[in-house]
């Protein structure tokens, strides 16, 4: 396994080692201890998958109070990935960072709590698995708004097809302060 630092402190984009040969390949998606000894003591108590079609973004999303954190992955196509942080206080607020993820290369990326996330598909279609380290919590549900020019996300597609939900996000300047984490 090799972990890739990314722009923002917490967010690492993960390489699992590969077995592979003519009749097709093996990895761990998720080995505990081998997390652990890297530094990520993670539990996980959910995961979801989701399928998108090309040009879908979803996001940007967090829950608080209760965060989650996800280590997401790409089964099936290609997606690009954006984690943002928007805990207050915090030395990179508004900045955000990404990775692709794809069936072909296996990535992981591991966006802590305390970050919001979302992803746009680039391949025909895309299945998205997410394990999130607490329960989705409808009350807790919230997202800031995925073109937020004071975060400038330089997303790869121009004219997302979108949910409701994430058509009506707030921006980040608009959200209460007390539906934002805090950085500690």
């Amino acid at each position: 396994m090799k972990l890739i630092e990314t722009d923002l402190p917490g967010c690492l984009v993960i390489e699992p080692q590969t077995i592979g040969d003519a009749r097709g390949f093996f990895y761990e998606s998720y080995h505990a201890e081998k997390y652990k000894k890297a530094g990520l003591d993670l539990r996980f108590v959910q995961t979801n998958v989701s399928r998108s079609a090309r040009g879908v973004l979803r996001g940007l999303h967090y829950q608080w109070p209760n965060p989650q954190g996800k280590l997401v992955s790409v089964l099936e196509g290609e997606v690009y990935d954006v984690a943002v942080d928007i805990r207050r206080g915090s030395p990179t607020f508004a900045r955000w960072t990404a990775a692709v993820l794809s069936a072909d290369n296996k990535r992981h990326f591991w966006i802590p709590e305390g970050f919001a996330h979302g992803f746009a598909v680039l391949s025909d279609h895309a299945t998205f698995v997410y394990q999130c380290t607490a329960l989705y919590d409808h009350a807790a549900d919230a997202g800031v708004r995925w073109n937020d020019a004071d975060i400038a996300v330089d997303w790869p597609i121009s004219a997302p097809l979108l949910s409701e939900k994430d058509q009506r996000t707030p921006f980040l300047r608009d959200v209460p302060h007390d539906r934002l984490p805090e950085y500690v």
